[in-house]
């Protein structure tokens, strides 16, 4: 991952808590397994220990990860279902919506969308074959 450091992106802790997230999701850590510690995501993304650590805090907060005193972060165990639940709840929703705007705005019927929707889902899935 390449963290966005400009101005204008998300704060480093966020996108440091939505990489894990997405790590979490494609079960690269699966229930009750431990998580990178606060340190080892500051070398690897070259950032402030405290930077990570809010992150990480971040996701303690949805029920995503839990505290082993001493020990490190854990995934809980249902955190998949409550990123995809949440990512479905807030993302999705509003990437639908600004599509839908966008297509209100440009004159774009919603036969339109729908055939342009199942197209690139499908290009989505030839994708993955590959």
């Amino acid at each position: 991952m390449v963290l966005n450091h400009s101005d204008d992106a998300k704060p480093i802790y966020v996108q440091i808590a939505e990489w894990l997230e997405t790590e979490i999701i494609h079960e690269h850590f699966q229930m009750d397994e431990k998580v990178f510690s606060q340190y080892q995501l500051a070398e690897m993304f070259t950032i402030n220990p405290a930077t990570a650590a809010k992150g990480l805090n971040i996701l303690v907060d949805k029920g995503i990860l839990y505290k082993k005193r001493g020990l490190g972060m854990f995934v809980t165990k249902n955190a998949k279902q409550v990123i995809l639940v949440e990512r479905k709840e807030q993302n999705f929703k509003k990437l639908v919506y600004e599509l839908v705007l966008e297509a209100y705005r440009l004159s774009i019927e919603e036969e339109e969308i729908i055939k342009l929707v199942q197209e690139m889902n499908q290009e989505v899935k030839g994708g993955e074959k590959k």
